[in-house]
């Protein structure tokens, strides 16, 4: 060891009395300030106008994403061009040896070759460590400026920034003991480097190459740790990675010493690639990797509730297939060119489950009878062979339509791409969306697992008296709340299942979540109101949604409840808005449904109501009954009578009866029956969660979370599945104007003219020697 230190002390000398070092760590220095300092100078001016700008330190530091002006974070930036400065540095740290001809010495020293080449690499690791330490400077703009720095997160970024350089060092010396000639040795491990940072791009369409590609590209790796995310598998292939170069290095030097046969040499060679690639396999086997998320809120890992539905899978395996078809706009998205990718996703759960099961399936096919018109006198075959070839499509593998329905019925999944997931027989899909992520994300990923070990809630919705149906688009109806199976916010795709039922005609299905009446516009016939009244009396859950002007169409319904929709129509002063749309605030019972409610009750937030009525209750009645919204005494009030919305603004007028005051727009009953609690929602709008309401975008309202709050109420909390994380904290940048200008005189000027002065004080004293 001590050899070691001593060679390694001697090349550092060599190093630092080199003004290419020098040079090298501060253009590194320059390029990082240039990146880091206009950012801040950016989010400083935004901050001014937006006071809250979450997760400072990613966005800083370490994203991968460009947020409007803002660059990729430092640390993730600078990762694509670290290769560019580790040639020059290597280039001559055994070249130079071999071709000054002192290599000949070290044969005959009492020297190992392993020594030489691990002093050498030790001086690179010091050296290497130094460029880390330059790097921490920025660290303490983020201690000193961003309000609850969250430092572990960048701290990983560092290191895994030095285990990368570290690699490099490895390659370029091993490129340097291959060559007498210094800058043929410099670009060859530019050449070596640009290889492996751009080799994941090949062979993406093949199945055994793409898998290849993969595993030698370094900053991939490198990337998926920046984020935050630690593990065992990509820190020791970095390691693995660094020893089979410098086990080839030390190869080279001995076999340069003797005379043996080309498969000796080749021998060597593969015996050390062999003994790396083993331990990389074996380190990248599932149950062994380890992970640490040094984020605060834990953003790279899955949400605890999640966890616990893969806990609850145990050990049998889970199934996950992904139909993709070729005639389908998706397949773009589930190509075998962006496998790795697609695939990556799944490694959140993986890492607690590790018996998930991936299995893609291509196949052809269309249902859409408008296709067909389109394409008349060809067949499906024929249509898919010219679209394969347009696309540059590798059809082979394909499954005709035949094969497919044989295999899963997709009938009703639009014949885009979805993941079918089975567990112990059952099997539940997983669906792609129209918008700009495309993929599931957590949240619809979480609801399908569950299904698959619960029973799912359903929620059956009455037809009725010509109820608004749950699987129309029209602006009154419900279905992008409730079976918009595109839609990731959409009920179905939260783990509930969704139905109907005609009260008339057909029984109400035992064990369901709650029944739906959603504005009859006619009376229920006796039949009709008998079955709803024995739902209720036995327990059930139950929504009852009216309109204003129905009021002698609904109170019939709501009389064995203690709740009455009252006469008149709720109007709300606007400058902006018709007085008929009303936006009641959270009241506390709210929060008692969903906790989640919690922040935006104390916001005040608002639900659009338009055309409501006003309820009333008896406190003394069979439930307890609570407000959920509860109007503004200032500007709404009870307008009775006949009045037009779109003429002269409305008035309050005592004479023909209007009321002021506050006013209940939704009420929540309770009640205790049969060693169960029975949960009824009352609401004086049908409106609120149609598909006109949810899609509204001229004023902030939450309406899509509050009415998914009610459907969770009744199903127990079961689903939506609780996504709740820790809220970021690294919130505000604590740094005036004044201060973003002392940072560019700092980490512009003061700071690599040091770095310039000290390599200028230490190549002047060399030379004096």
């Amino acid at each position: 060891m001590k050899k070691i230190i001593q060679i390694a002390r001697l090349e550092l000398s060599l190093l630092f009395y080199s003004p290419i070092a020098w040079l090298l760590i501060m253009i590194l220095f320059l390029k990082m300030s240039f990146d880091l300092i206009p950012a801040i100078d950016e989010i400083q001016h935004i901050q001014q106008y937006i006071p809250a700008f979450s997760f400072l330190t990613d966005k800083l530091f370490t994203t991968s994403l460009r947020v409007g002006n803002l660059p990729l974070g430092i640390f993730f930036g600078i990762l694509s061009s670290l290769f560019l400065y580790t040639p020059l540095v290597t280039m001559g740290i055994i070249s130079r040896e071999m071709s000054s001809g002192s290599i000949k010495l070290l044969y005959s020293s009492p020297v190992k070759l392993s020594q030489i080449v691990y002093g050498k690499f030790f001086a690179m690791m010091v050296y290497n460590l130094v460029i880390i330490a330059l790097m921490c400077l920025f660290l303490l703009i983020g201690f000193a400026c961003i309000d609850n720095f969250d430092f572990p997160h960048p701290l990983v970024a560092l290191l895994v920034a030095y285990l990368l350089l570290n690699t490099y060092a490895a390659i370029g010396i091993f490129m340097s003991s291959l060559t007498t000639y210094q800058v043929v040795a410099a670009i060859c491990t530019f050449a070596v480097l640009a290889f492996m940072n751009y080799i994941g791009n090949f062979g993406q369409s093949l199945d055994f190459v793409r898998d290849l590609t993969y595993s030698l590209s370094m900053p991939s790796r490198a990337e998926r740790m920046v984020a935050g995310l630690l593990n065992s598998r990509d820190v020791i292939y970095y390691f693995v990675v660094t020893g089979i170069f410098l086990g080839f290095t030390i190869a080279r030097l001995q076999l340069a010493r003797v005379s043996r046969s080309f498969i000796y040499h080749a021998g060597r060679y593969l015996l050390v690639l062999g003994i790396g690639l083993a331990v990389a396999y074996l380190s990248s086997r599932q149950p062994l990797i380890g992970y640490y998320d040094a984020t605060f809120t834990k953003a790279n890992t899955i949400v605890k509730a999640t966890q616990e539905v893969l806990k609850k899978m145990g050990d049998e395996p889970l199934e996950v297939t992904a139909y993709v078809n070729g005639l389908h706009g998706s397949y773009s998205f589930g190509a075998p060119v962006g496998r790795i990718p697609a695939t990556a996703r799944w490694e959140p759960y993986l890492r607690f489950k590790s018996n998930i099961n991936l299995k893609w399936v291509y196949y052809y096919d269309y249902r859409d009878p408008q296709f067909y018109v389109m394409n008349q006198g060809k067949s499906l075959k024929t249509l898919f062979t010219e679209h394969a070839k347009a696309f540059e499509v590798d059809t082979a593998g394909f499954l005709n339509p035949e094969q497919i329905r044989k295999e899963a019925d997709l009938r009703g999944e639009n014949d885009r791409l979805v993941f079918q997931l089975k567990y112990k027989g059952k099997t539940t899909f997983l669906r792609t969306f129209d918008d700009a992520s495309f993929w599931p994300d957590e949240p619809e990923v979480a609801a399908a697992l569950k299904r698959l070990i619960v029973t799912p809630p359903k929620v059956v919705f009455a037809t009725d008296g010509y109820q608004r149906s749950m699987d129309k688009v029209g602006d009154r109806d419900y279905k992008m709340l409730t079976n918009n199976k595109f839609a990731r916010n959409s009920m179905i795709n939260m783990g509930f299942d969704i139905d109907s039922v005609s009260l008339e005609h057909a029984v109400i299905p035992a064990g369901i979540a709650a029944l739906v009446i959603a504005d009859p516009r006619v009376q229920f016939s006796p039949a009709a109101l008998a079955k709803l009244q024995k739902y209720t009396a036995e327990g059930g859950n139950l929504l009852i949604a009216g309109e204003a002007g129905k009021q002698a169409i609904v109170n019939p319904l709501l009389d064995a409840l203690g709740v009455k929709m009252r006469n008149g129509t709720l109007v709300q002063k606007s400058r902006d808005f018709s007085y008929g749309l009303v936006t009641p605030s959270l009241a506390a019972a709210a929060v008692s449904m969903n906790a989640g409610l919690e922040k935006p009750y104390k916001e005040k937030s608002r639900i659009s109501m338009p055309g409501v009525a006003a309820l009333s209750y008896d406190s003394k009645g069979p439930f307890t009954i609570q407000p959920l919204l509860m109007t503004n005494e200032k500007t709404a009030w009870i307008k009775k009578g006949q009045f037009v919305l779109d003429s002269a603004a409305l008035v309050f007028d005592a004479k023909t009866g209007d009321e002021q005051g506050t006013f209940p727009a939704s009420l929540m009953l309770t009640r205790k029956l049969k060693n169960k609690e029975q949960r009824i929602v009352v609401t004086g709008d049908a409106d609120f969660f149609s598909n006109k309401e949810l899609a509204r975008s001229n004023m902030e309202v939450i309406n899509g979370s509050f009415a998914i709050s009610i459907f969770g109420w009744f199903a127990d909390g079961v689903f939506p599945v609780d996504m709740t994380r820790p809220p970021s904290k690294d919130n505000k940048l604590l740094l005036s104007k004044a201060g973003v200008s002392t940072l560019e005189i700092l980490y512009y000027g003061l700071i690599p003219g040091t770095i310039f002065l000290l390599g200028l004080v230490l190549l002047i004293r060399r030379k004096r020697k």
